[in-house]
């Protein structure tokens, strides 16, 4: 085989590049179209698991809006939960809504407002991290358990559609070896989730989703 060709002074060589043919960009145009077609299809059902277990706590994240909190209401009712937990940390100053200091104390708040049972319902702050904060979150709440007798057998988690894949995963991961935990993604209201990708807060959620997973599946170190 001969050498490449050189020249200015020997800083560049001439090389063979390789392109494809019409048969060839046709090929991988279809491979892409296959590829988007699949992903428009299963990835919002992928992200927004659905995995309820047999349990006797509920845990829904304060961050929440507000119809994931009558979401989690009905399904405390339906479920036969004996307590419902509200996580979450610290609401940033200035907010309109920082008079709460916390999601947790929010959402136990909103839930007060809508009349749920005073004596089923129990607040756990989280403290101020500036990341992994659903991680923060559930760590807070096995550590509150374990100093109020001790983390359950099992739990549910309430989580927002397609966010909920990645809160059970760290969920599980903060309670390993103490509890099982299943995992309800409450429906979204802010876009078809049918077709995500035909409304601007779907295309930012369900992508923004897919790569905070793919950090806390492989290279979060909790």
């Amino acid at each position: 085989m001969s050498r490449p060709e050189k020249f200015l002074l020997g800083l560049f060589q001439r090389r063979v590049c390789i392109l494809p043919t019409w048969r060839g960009w046709l090929a991988l145009l279809s491979s892409a179209a296959l590829i988007l077609l699949l992903a428009g299809r299963f990835a919002y059902p992928f992200l927004a698991l659905n995995q309820p277990i047999p349990a006797e706590v509920l845990v829904v994240e304060g961050w929440a809006p507000k119809y994931a909190f009558l979401q989690a209401t009905e399904a405390f009712r339906k479920g036969g939960y004996k307590t419902l937990f509200i996580t979450g940390g610290t609401i940033e100053e200035g907010s309109p809504l920082s008079d709460y200091k916390t999601y947790a104390e929010l959402g136990a708040a909103l839930l007060r407002k809508e009349g749920f049972p005073e004596e089923h319902l129990q607040a756990v702050p989280a403290p101020y991290v500036q990341r992994d904060r659903t991680y923060q979150s559930a760590l807070t709440l096995k550590s509150w358990m374990i100093a109020h007798g001790g983390p359950p057998k099992s739990l549910n988690v309430i989580s927002v559609g397609p966010h909920a894949r990645r809160t059970h995963l760290l969920f599980e991961r903060a309670f390993q070896g103490s509890s099982q935990v299943g995992i309800i993604a409450a429906t979204s209201r802010d876009f078809d989730a049918t077709h995500w990708w035909r409304y601007s807060q779907g295309v930012r959620s369900v992508i923004d989703e897919a790569i905070a997973y793919l950090y806390a599946r492989f290279v979060f170190q909790g």
